[in-house]
């Protein structure tokens, strides 16, 4: 991965910024400048909340390159609390099953590391959303 585009994507990947249509106000991630429902121009910056709720999942067993030492690991469709949905690894289940429905919370965590360049890549998983989380 290019440092500058690491840099250039390193807010969505940390903290789920989007964008919200000032027209129709849907919320967008990830960020397309251009909102997908009405087609008008969509710039103005969001910051989503990080709580969702397992809308699909699955287990990747056999993992694309730079990802490999985590497999198998379960990739989720999480729906998150604003409309968007995202995909994403889902971490911290112990013996916890996946379940659709299953409200879930956006954290911070090393995706890989580009050996080349010894970066290594952060961005967002999910994981199970802890019982102080749903009472805010």
């Amino acid at each position: 991965m290019e440092t500058s585009r690491h840099w250039r994507l390193r807010q969505q990947r940390y903290a789920l910024v989007g964008e919200v249509c000032p027209s129709c106000e849907l919320k967008i991630f990830p960020p397309r400048d251009i909102c997908p429902d009405c087609g008008n121009e969509a710039r103005t910056i969001f910051q989503f909340s990080g709580r969702g709720e397992v809308y699909s999942h699955t287990t990747v067993y056999q993992a694309p390159a730079g990802h490999t030492e985590n497999s198998p690991y379960p990739l989720a469709i999480v729906r998150l609390e604003e409309g968007p949905l995202v995909t994403a690894q889902l971490t911290d289940l112990a013996d916890k099953p996946v379940e659709i429905g299953m409200p879930v919370e956006m954290v911070t965590r090393k995706l890989r590391s580009d050996g080349e360049r010894g970066i290594l890549v952060y961005g967002y998983k999910f994981r199970p959303r802890l019982a102080r989380a749903e009472q805010s």
